[in-house]
């Protein structure tokens, strides 16, 4: 009888849009780390630039184990994080890990966060810029960097989710917490997307937990984020403290 160790199913979840020049970079960031069991799942909206052939060429003879989900609309980096994690609960992942495709995030810390929730009662994993050894991109202009920490400490002041980085885009899953939030039905775009899964996660009782990270603005590109999507971001921490949205 064997007692070899499987290692457990990780798959990085990987909105794009217009990412043509950022997605090779961050699959070669990825492959380098040599993480047991850990691929890709590439979530492309239609990007027009060519993301979605670049994705199905790194499919074919890139480094890791590199899937694509093809989407025929842009509605949303929420919309695209369900629809990928959907598929990645489906294809038996074990792990879920959500990152940009901008190079934002630092992978190099996804060791680091797949062993804390590998080794505490964390149902979840913030990248957190603002615990101790976190910080924000040094070249962001001074409103926006207020603005981040702002939309921090709004967030918290209504929501109490005990955590620094309520706003992370950079998280590492169990796949039975992201089942337990039913992760399928969360209708929420941008940060308001992040904020309604770390408020679901906390109504059921599950722990957060949070590692530095260094955010970089991206090298690549322009930025997704819309006044729409502000907007949602204001509100939605009102609607799920009054109930106005359904968990």
């Amino acid at each position: 009888m064997s007692t070899e160790r499987v290692a457990p199913k990780t798959t990085v979840v990987v909105p794009t849009y217009n990412e043509r020049e950022n997605l090779p970079k961050l699959v070669e960031l990825l492959a380098g780390l040599k993480v047991e069991g850990l691929g890709v799942l590439v979530v492309d909206d239609n990007s027009p630039d060519g993301t979605g052939d670049i994705a199905d060429k790194l499919a074919i003879d890139g480094p890791l184990d590199i899937s694509v989900l093809h989407r025929t609309e842009k509605n949303g980096l929420g919309r695209a994080y369900v629809a990928g994690m959907t598929r990645a609960l489906d294809e038996g992942a074990d792990i879920v890990i959500q990152m940009d495709a901008d190079l934002s995030h630092p992978t190099e810390v996804i060791p680091a966060m797949i062993d804390k929730l590998n080794t505490t009662d964390a149902a979840v994993v913030l990248g957190s810029r603002y615990v101790p050894g976190g910080a924000v991109a040094a070249d962001w202009p001074w409103h926006r960097k207020a603005l981040s920490a702002w939309a921090n400490f709004y967030v918290n002041t209504i929501l109490r989710l005990g955590v620094k980085d309520a706003t992370a885009g950079f998280k590492a899953w169990h796949a039975r917490t992201l089942r337990t939030i039913d992760v399928a039905s969360v209708e929420s775009n941008g940060y308001a997307f992040q904020v309604e899964m770390n408020y679901r996660t906390v109504k059921h009782g599950l722990a957060l937990a949070e590692v530095p990270i260094t955010f970089e603005e991206r090298s690549e590109g322009e930025s997704k984020m819309s006044l729409s999507v502000q907007l949602e971001s204001a509100l939605v921490p009102w609607k799920l403290l009054l109930g106005k949205k359904k968990l």
